[in-house]
């Protein structure tokens, strides 16, 4: 996802039953379906008679008449990856349109225009508001996180440079989860749910310079994080299904949030409180100052919140959504795709780790020589993804791109990443999962050894979204997913449940998850 970067009835993320999404009464649950349904019908002859002030001069896919308004938003939702596919292969070098409850969202498939989009002025596309309505902020993460986003500053800058000097403890923490979370034998397979445990592996390894140790293994601490990450997926997607008028009164009934906050003070406000003491004491330079997500968030927020207690508690919690929700689903994607096929990678994959760690230790020098692994975890994005679309933008004043079509304010607008990974123009064999697909590359040219690394982002590779406001923890995110490939294939040998057969994804509208209830199985290598 391409910010901080961030269903039908049942969850879709996986909802474990502490969540508490949907724990609301049957009866208020039917009622609140009733009532939705005289606001639906309602609001439908309202739209009808006026919503056309939005309507964008381009084809449509997944709505097929003029007085359906709801049925294709929900048919997207069902479909959303055929329908995207759909869509491009129709109308590669044109836009398209795609349905939403309450307005249409224009889908780029030419690269062009895609670099159109990400090149115009920040007064006409907003990422941050396309991004707040997504995550319906106002019940899940906040409004501030996205209005006075000073975090992804410290993101893109402070959490980037220090993992030279804290890859040690990177490293250190990484192994520890495994080592705790995955304690296989030498002497048999240990069974564990691949999803789950990989969440509190990247959880507990971001955490580890977030907010250090002890907090980091804090389990209920972790659980909160997890649980945080799958409520507001969650929320949103129930919250993207109804009318903007219903919002206020449902969003407050089924919102879990403010509960998960509550327990984050619990665990953040005595750390926070005593940072403050120490910069109050001390001042900006007092001894052993840690090199964490907390100071840095202390000193790159503004005046009026830098001893904001609440602000800065929703604001790492909020980091921690955003790792959690990308990292731990990338990296269990790749865990299928190498657990799938060991035969073909597992061998070069080793060598190269062993080879490459022998030279350089567990060291951030030592992730950049990894070029086979970055290949192979950069195709299991391509071929898997993280959404279906990139570049979210809403438009803030009425635009029109080259091609003519005409945006106007408050229209959605995206790039069609699901189109674009699977294009034969760009990639051979778009539809086969090739590991080395980007090492091959790279190592044909020396022209192309920089193009083709998995941090980097073009407007034919959109896992990251692209230009200036691509994902600006992906520097950080690359290192730690290659650490922890690189950590299980040392140390363990894998497969599936089901030999040879990966999970299948799941898809909801533009998002997808790897298969949330498959289980991994571990053994620990026999090393000489």
């Amino acid at each position: 996802m391409d910010s901080f970067n961030l269903s039908g009835i049942t969850p879709f993320v996986g909802l474990q039953p502490e969540s508490g999404l949907f724990q609301i009464q049957e009866r208020t649950y039917q009622y609140l379906l009733l009532l939705s349904g005289v606001c639906i019908a309602f609001t439908s002859l309202v739209q009808i008679l006026n919503s056309r002030k939005l309507s964008v001069n381009v084809p449509s896919e997944g709505r097929t008449g003029k007085f359906d308004l709801y049925g294709g938003a929900y048919r997207f939702i069902k479909d959303g990856r055929a329908i995207l596919l759909g869509g491009y292969n129709k109308y590669k070098l044109d836009t398209f349109k795609i349905p939403g409850v309450e307005r249409w969202t224009v889908i780029i498939n030419k690269q062009e225009l895609i670099e159109e989009i990400r090149k115009a002025p920040a007064d006409y596309f907003s990422l941050n508001e396309a991004t707040s309505e997504q995550f319906a902020s106002r019940w899940t993460l906040g409004t501030s996180v996205f209005s006075e986003n000073f975090h992804v500053n410290v993101v893109r800058n402070q959490l980037t440079r220090c993992l030279t000097a804290r890859f040690d403890d990177v490293y250190d923490e990484l192994s520890h989860s495994f080592d705790v979370l995955v304690p296989a034998k030498e002497d048999g397979w240990l069974t564990v749910p691949a999803l789950r445990t990989m969440q509190k592996i990247v959880c507990r390894t971001s955490n580890r310079i977030f907010c250090g140790l002890p907090l980091c293994r804090d389990e209920d601490y972790i659980e909160l994080n997890i649980n945080l990450t799958v409520d507001v997926i969650n929320v949103s997607n129930e919250l993207s299904k109804i009318p903007e008028m219903l919002k206020p009164i449902v969003g407050p009934l089924i919102t879990t949030i403010p509960k998960r906050f509550k327990q984050g003070m619990k665990h953040l406000r005595p750390i926070l409180e005593n940072r403050f003491r120490l910069y109050e004491q001390y001042g900006n330079d007092y001894p052993n100052k840690p090199a964490d997500m907390i100071t840095w968030l202390i000193e790159e927020a503004p005046e009026n919140m830098k001893r904001d207690v609440i602000d800065l508690t929703k604001r790492i919690l909020a980091i921690n959504f955003a790792a959690i929700h990308t990292s731990a689903n990338s990296f269990t994607h790749a865990l299928y795709h190498l657990a799938a096929e060991p035969d073909k990678y597992v061998a070069p994959l080793r060598e190269e780790v062993e080879r490459v760690i022998d030279e350089e230790g567990w060291t951030k020098g030592a992730m950049t020589k990894l070029w086979k692994l970055d290949s192979f975890m950069k195709e299991s994005q391509r071929f898997n993804g993280i959404n279906l679309l990139a570049l979210n933008r809403k438009v803030l004043k009425d635009y029109t791109l080259s091609d003519g079509t005409f945006l106007p304010v408050g229209t959605f607008v995206a790039a069609n990443v699901t189109g674009t990974h699977r294009d034969s123009a760009f990639y051979e064999k778009p539809d086969e999962f090739d590991g080395f697909r980007f090492a091959n590359i790279r190592e044909g040219s020396s022209e192309e050894e920089l193009k083709h690394q998995m941090v980097q982002t073009s407007s034919d590779y959109l896992a990251f979204g692209h230009g200036r406001l691509a994902c600006p923890g992906r520097f950080f995110a690359v290192n730690e997913l290659k650490a922890m490939m690189a950590y299980v294939l040392l140390n363990y040998d894998v497969k599936l449940e089901k030999e040879g057969i990966r999970p299948s994804n799941i898809y909801k509208g533009i998002r997808l998850l790897p298969n949330p209830t498959a289980k991994l199985m571990f053994k620990k290598r026999k090393v000489a």
